[in-house]
């Protein structure tokens, strides 16, 4: 591992996390509020580590994959212990543990909270909490890339790491801009987000937090009640269409920015992902028509589009609790956490492209079976599939499980022997494993994790990281031989 050249860029991350701080900083001193000195404490340790790390540019810039992938995830740790400060220092979450989980679940996008009455919270920690969402969303290196004159060749090892999905292409030749165009993207997305969101009476403050909490598909909100606050009709209907925008692959976007109508049309995962939000509305909607949980069809369908957009593009916003819905669309839901968003969008989960090469893999073992003879190969996108993908989405897979079962045991200790204890310890790892927020019974969607063990948070805060950057940068941290420098 190149430990000079880490330095440098863990130096360069930590400046840009100071530069971030510096605007609830700012809205803190507009509210007159009692943040300001946890704040500037923040930016200064983080100027101060970052002058340090990068007075000096290394000579050899060469880095390995494995250094790439591990310092993604040494640097995901660092933004997520820096960025809690502000909540630690301010007294307004006392336990570090706490912040430390808080600040993760926001960088991760993932939107679990041990905050019981978000209302009483300052704005500029409101800002702050749910802007971590919108800079974890796209991610930190992309962002660099972005902002970056001059990018070494071998910085696509960061890119790689980062990038959510299967598969990892650029959209122009050059790397730098297509990070620009990503972001491009994204913020233009996220401003017409706010506008729109302005349009349906909702204030600057809360429509930039909410803005931000559906780009990042990370779930933070400004209220107790999360968007059910409103009982709008029409910020329910942006809201559930942007979460569905941003869980869709960004390639989609720059193929349509192009003209290329065409290519957007024969886009397999974009086709699957659509029929599985429409299909889970259907049975929702049912479900809850039939149970007579709302008053008629349109509620039904109302709360369902809501609850399924929020769940599939792992966002978490929430307009009804549906811990108390019938078991059939509380176990849509549950699926729809595990299947997640599409590859290259900011949603989590196992991500579309991966269900279906899975599902393919699966019919393909069962015809070998009937026909032993019969040589067929698994395709994706109208072409055959390359044997190392097909691969490494199995091994992904197999790696995925063992961690959720391992997780699932962990949280367990020093729970209860009853069904509900199981059904929160289980989707508590199913919902930060797939960044999602909100669980079942102790951790649904009117309730939070502050009630689980220090040890459980930790645990927790492990499988959103572990999550967010698809399993492998967290893991080469534990490799010995990662640490010996050649």
């Amino acid at each position: 591992m190149n430990y000079k050249l880490s330095r440098y860029i863990l130096g360069q991350i930590a400046l840009i996390e100071a530069a971030f701080l510096l605007i609830p900083l700012f809205i803190g001193a507009g509210y007159k509020e009692d943040t300001l000195l946890a704040f500037a404490l923040t930016i200064a340790i983080l100027l101060a580590l970052g002058i340090a790390f990068t007075l000096k540019k290394p000579e050899v810039l060469a880095l390995s994959a494995k250094g790439g992938f591990s310092l993604v995830a040494l640097s995901w740790i660092m933004i997520s212990l820096f960025g809690s400060l502000p909540f630690f220092i301010s007294g307004y979450i006392p336990n570090f543990i706490d912040s430390f989980f808080e600040t993760v679940s926001g960088f991760t996008t993932t939107g679990a909270s041990i905050i019981g009455n978000v209302e009483a919270m300052p704005k500029s920690l409101l800002f702050w909490r749910s802007l971590t969402h919108w800079l974890g969303g796209m991610g930190v290196f992309v962002f660099i890339i972005a902002i970056m004159p001059k990018a070494e060749a071998n910085i696509v090892q960061l890119f790689r790491a980062e990038s959510p999905g299967p598969q990892v292409g650029k959209l122009v030749s050059k790397l730098k801009f297509t990070a620009r165009i990503l972001y491009g993207i994204y913020i233009a997305l996220t401003l017409l987000e706010v506008l729109l969101l302005l349009v349906g009476k909702m204030s600057l403050f809360d429509s930039l937090i909410h803005a931000f909490g559906t780009a990042g598909t990370g779930g933070f909100s400004s209220k107790n009640a999360s968007i059910g606050f409103y009982n709008s009709a029409y910020i329910e209907i942006v809201i559930s269409i942007f979460m569905i925008i941003f869980s869709i692959n960004f390639n989609i976007y720059f193929l349509l920015l192009i003209g290329n109508i065409k290519q957007v049309l024969k886009s397999e995962e974009l086709r699957v992902f659509l029929s599985i939000i429409a299909v889970s509305i259907i049975i929702i909607s049912a479900s809850l028509t039939l149970n007579a949980v709302y008053a008629n069809f349109g509620l039904a369908a109302r709360h369902s589009l809501f609850q399924v957009a929020s769940i599939i593009s792992t966002t978490g916003y929430a307009t009804a609790d549906f811990a108390r819905w019938p078991l059939i669309a509380q176990m849509v839901l549950l699926l729809l956490m595990f299947i997640g968003a599409c590859a290259g969008s900011t949603g989590g989960g196992l991500k579309i492209s991966r269900v279906i090469i899975l599902v393919k893999s699966g019919l393909r073992e069962i015809k070998k079976t009937l026909s032993p003879r019969r040589v067929s190969a698994i395709k994706f996108e109208g072409k055959p599939l390359d044997t190392a993908i097909h691969h490494s989405v199995l091994r992904y897979f197999g790696i995925y499980m063992i961690i959720f079962f391992m997780s699932v045991l962990l949280v367990s200790i020093k729970m209860e022997g009853t069904a509900s204890a199981f059904v929160t310890s289980f989707t508590a790892v199913a919902s930060c494993l797939n960044n999602i927020g909100p669980g079942l019974a102790k951790v649904g969607p009117m309730g939070n994790y502050a009630a689980l063990s220090y040890f459980a948070k930790i645990i927790l805060s492990l499988d959103m990281l572990i999550g967010r950057l698809e399993i492998l940068p967290m893991l080469l941290l534990f490799y010995p031989k990662l640490w010996i420098n050649k």
